[in-house]
């Protein structure tokens, strides 16, 4: 199928999607957290660096762009449909498909698929990087600073300063009933207690297993750290994230086991939690 052809086609199903509400247990659904991707510092085979897609009302918010994500969200919709863009810091596995995305909405932009350019939420610093957000009309840049508001799709977002090397934001986000905090790449100073309280859904990263914790602080948690941050929170949900793609599941349940008394999930591409 050619590419005008499949856009088209992807145009359709999207319009089709949005009337489809997601049944789950004889209940409908129409809140979604969509792992596109969630591997660290590197992706696996088949995977991606990490990116999650909410949708709520046929609307739909990206949440980081790392590595293969893109590809992994054209399977869902056109890439160019999307309301807006959340980075939480501009290190490579969170932003490398940004670039591309980037062509994707100024391409549909001169074509006539779409009219308004892509707000996107993000850090500045690194400079180096920072300066390459803006492409042209087709992204609408809005720096991110801590403590910092904005209503995004229907979604209160707050933003948090997280303990990394490099200014990273978590970011809570309360509307429809539910509250989610993403906790981007966090080390163990992150205060998560000034940031929510039984948060429907935590999503944490756990780069290392305790064996593997670095002496010096790197500004990444274990998974025990992480599951210990979601019993500290009271979570009602935990979403484990930011894997190194090596680590067998069994050693990660391994360190969740006693440190966290709720519902957790590990993350995978194509995992979707209804909210």
């Amino acid at each position: 199928m050619n590419g005008p052809l499949r856009m088209k086609r992807l145009f359709v199903l999207d319009r089709i999607k949005k009337k489809i509400p997601h049944i789950v247990g004889g209940e409908i659904s129409v809140m979604k957290w969509r792992v596109l991707g969630c591997h660290s510092p590197f992706p696996g085979p088949g995977g991606a660096t990490p990116g999650y897609l909410l949708e709520a009302e046929g609307r739909r918010i990206l949440i980081d762009c790392g590595s293969g994500v893109l590809s992994k969200l054209a399977q869902m919709c056109p890439p160019y449909r999307l309301d807006a863009v959340i980075l939480s810091h501009l290190h490579h596995d969170h932003i490398a498909d940004f670039f591309v995305l980037q062509y994707a909405v100024g391409t549909a932009m001169r074509r006539g698929w779409r009219r308004e350019p892509l707000p996107v939420y993000a850090p500045t610093r690194p400079e180096k990087w920072g300066n390459l957000l803006s492409y042209g009309d087709a992204i609408r840049l809005h720096p991110i600073r801590e403590g910092e508001k904005c209503i995004l799709g229907g979604w209160e977002a707050t933003f948090f300063r997280t303990d990394h090397a490099v200014p990273c934001f978590a970011v809570r986000l309360e509307g429809f009933g539910r509250t989610i905090l993403y906790g981007a790449d966090a080390g163990p100073k992150t205060d998560w207690t000034r940031m929510a309280r039984e948060p429907d859904l935590f999503v944490c990263e756990g780069t290392f297993l305790e064996r593997d914790l670095p002496e010096e602080p790197v500004g990444h948690l274990s998974v025990r750290q992480a599951a210990e941050a979601a019993e500290l929170l009271r979570a009602r949900g935990l979403l484990l994230t930011h894997l190194f793609p090596e680590y067998g599941r069994a050693e990660i349940e391994e360190e969740v086991k006693g440190s966290y008394s709720g519902r957790w999930w590990l993350a995978e591409t194509g995992l979707v939690l209804p909210l």
